[in-house]
């Protein structure tokens, strides 16, 4: 009792606080398959562009103390825009369980009794921009998942380093396509679906598609039946806590990317 009650103080009230709808003035709205479709060939635009100034075959590899302190850089750049993103705890580091994380189905968490951001040091290093980025969300107050991703957009696609601006459209359009394969399937528009994956397939930057079979293939070779598990468990936590959606609610991210191009006059 007294773990729950400490961890509401320290942490739990974020989420019931007001987030990036009423910081943005964001009015999410239900939206429909062509406009997810839309923003879909947006995202794989922006994602060709950067593999494409990347050039390499084989992606730079930098440290994690690299990717970290360019990471609060790229808090620092957005909170000239967005005074509220100001990040002023530096404490993200490498997890120490990051082997854990193949059973435990995570890449990244945040601890909420210590205040600090960790990061799994054993996948592919082109997710862990983002995945700073996302975690450094949560240490600003941001307690749901779909926030935390937004903010993380946010900040990772404003940086001047364009492994960061990769690392965010190589995350947002894969959230993108599952949200389109399941709003086909859910017309049951079989024809369409093949079409849509077929579709984007095609329009990737053949280097965007080598990279993301390797992630894909990194994740394949780990699965294991403890992660589903621990997965459901995390599932129902999330509802718990005022995230109805459970695990699904990180996908929510594209509702408020929706928003956001729409009041900005981009889709």
């Amino acid at each position: 009792m007294w773990i729950y009650i400490w961890f509401n103080i320290l942490w739990g009230l974020n989420y019931t606080r007001l987030g990036i709808e009423y910081q943005l003035k964001l009015q999410p709205q239900e939206y429909c398959k062509e406009e997810v479709v839309a923003l879909t060939n947006q995202l794989i635009v922006k994602v060709n562009e950067c593999r494409r100034q990347i050039k390499d075959t084989i992606l730079p590899q930098p440290s994690l103390p690299q990717i970290f302190n360019e990471a609060d850089k790229n808090y620092q750049t957005v909170s000239t825009n967005f005074h509220f993103l100001q990040h002023q705890s530096k404490s993200i580091k490498p997890s120490l369980y990051s082997p854990l994380g193949n059973y435990f189905g995570f890449t990244g968490y945040y601890n909420p009794f210590t205040g600090e951001a960790q990061v799994r040091n054993d996948i592919p290093r082109i997710l862990i921009p983002f995945i700073a980025c996302h975690e450094m969300a949560h240490q600003i107050g941001y307690a749901s998942e779909s926030e935390a991703n937004f903010v993380g957009y946010l900040t990772a696609s404003s940086s001047a380093d364009v492994y960061f601006r990769y690392s965010v459209y190589l995350e947002l359009f894969s959230y993108a396509q599952n949200e389109e394969i399941k709003m086909f399937w859910l017309d049951r528009d079989i024809g369409g679906l093949k079409n849509i994956i077929k579709q984007n397939k095609n329009n990737l930057d053949s280097l965007v598609r080598k990279d993301r079979t390797e992630i894909r293939e990194f994740f394949y070779k780990r699965e294991n039946k403890i992660s589903p598990i621990a997965s459901n468990i995390f599932d129902q936590y999330l509802k718990l806590n005022n995230q109805l959606a459970g695990i699904e609610s990180y996908n929510e991210v594209i509702g408020w990317l929706l928003a956001y191009e729409k009041k900005y006059g981009r889709l």
